[in-house]
């Protein structure tokens, strides 16, 4: 069985929602980040923390690649031009989508007061915007984010729009809020957002 440590309202919904597409059984730990039981396994104190047979896995988009290879499903095999696809849109959304939503979070309340730059925001803003337009053009016929399979980069999309809404960062793309609709109805999801 798994465990996974990390608060729901972080990058921890997404190796949750994934394990439940899976049916597979973990323990959940709810823990912020640098809280207790974190650190002693991620010394950076970040969320989520997998662990398979004593050894923890750190970082969530390594965690669902982890989790997607060991079961073969939500991903397409290593070596394969889907795959190369696959890969090239999760790093994608994890520059593109991910970073600025992360940025604006560090300038909005993880960073010193001091620190903080607020006009950064709308930078971030308009950057999240045309991404979203690249993403659109990106995207394959179908319900998900390749086409008629669900993978990997559908689980990162449909939580940093979820997280874009939370931050006040406009879904500009009928595309992407149609997408976001579709994943919200899924019951994995379902049994992660109103447990």
């Amino acid at each position: 069985m798994y465990t996974v440590i990390g608060k729901t309202d972080s990058r921890t919904f997404r190796v949750l929602w994934l394990l439940e597409e899976l049916g597979q059984p973990y323990r959940h730990i709810p823990a912020n980040p640098h809280g207790e039981g974190v650190v002693e396994f991620n010394p950076a104190g970040k969320v989520p923390v997998l662990i398979d047979d004593g050894t923890p896995i750190t970082d969530s988009t390594a965690i669902l690649t982890y989790l997607a290879d060991r079961h073969g499903d939500f991903t397409w095999p290593a070596g394969t031009l889907d795959r190369a696809r696959q890969d090239s849109l999760t790093q994608f959304l994890l520059d593109e989508f991910d970073a600025a939503l992360w940025l604006a979070a560090r300038h909005s309340f993880v960073l010193p007061e001091e620190m903080r730059l607020g006009a950064i925001k709308n930078t971030l803003r308009w950057e999240f915007e045309r991404s979203q337009k690249t993403l659109s053009h990106r995207m394959g016929e179908g319900d998900f984010v390749m086409g008629d399979r669900m993978t990997v980069p559908d689980l990162i999309l449909a939580h940093c729009l979820i997280w874009a809404l939370s931050a006040r960062f406009p879904i500009v793309e009928t595309r992407l809020t149609e997408f976001l609709d579709r994943m919200r109805q899924r019951p994995a999801f379902r049994r992660i957002a109103s447990p």
